[in-house]
């Protein structure tokens, strides 16, 4: 079950997913005014807990959902994490496809992971041992295989697919950043559970 804790971070999560989310929608064009500000980060810091809340009600018949509930919510800041660092390159340099796009999806997989790895240790998975070299080596390894889904799903969207004729090619480079997004999403999850943050006394790759 949830405690108080849990909410109070996963309130911190709204927060700052509410104020992420106005990077790309500056850079899609909108008009980011007190309203939409305000809209955007209250909206989701009040949406959060109550998200949390539900899921915690439901773990009782799924008992999965209570980690994954924590997963979910660490993966949406993640993602607005993703999503706002490639936004912010795009917003800078004016280049929504190419090979640019590619290594920016990079740089912004690799920011979210960073975030990823310190939240899903000490939160999601609760993970009691030190951080160690050797973990986060292990933990770089997967999720530069997580970053190869994630780079390559989106480049095909954006670049091999190519937006529909007459389509807003920002937005489109936000539907492929999505796309990457989802690829990884799965194999994040599975490898960090079984693999990365699981201590339960067996031998486990990599620590021959």
């Amino acid at each position: 079950m949830f405690v108080k804790k849990d909410f109070y971070l996963v309130t911190i999560i709204g927060f700052l997913v509410g104020a992420l989310f106005l990077m790309p929608l500056a850079n899609l064009g909108f008009d980011v005014n007190l309203t939409l500000v305000f809209a955007s980060i209250i909206g989701f810091t009040v949406f959060a807990p109550i998200a949390l809340g539900v899921l915690g009600f439901l773990s009782r018949y799924f008992k999965v959902l209570e980690q994954f509930g924590k997963f979910a919510a660490v993966g949406t800041l993640n993602s607005l994490l993703d999503i706002a660092t490639i936004n912010f390159f795009i917003f800078v340099t004016d280049i929504p496809k190419g090979i640019y796009y590619s290594l920016f999806v990079v740089i912004g997989f690799l920011v979210a992971a960073t975030n990823s790895y310190f939240w899903n240790k000490i939160w999601t998975f609760q993970d009691k041992m030190p951080v160690t070299l050797k973990e986060y080596l292990r933990f770089a390894f997967f999720t530069l295989i997580g970053a190869l889904l994630n780079a390559s799903a989106a480049s095909f969207v954006v670049n091999f697919l190519g937006a529909p004729v007459g389509f807003n090619l920002n937005l489109w480079a936000n539907i492929g950043a999505l796309c990457g997004i989802a690829a990884s999403l799965l194999w994040n999850f599975l490898s960090y559970k079984n693999i990365v943050f699981k201590h339960s006394g067996e031998t486990q790759p990599f620590d021959k």
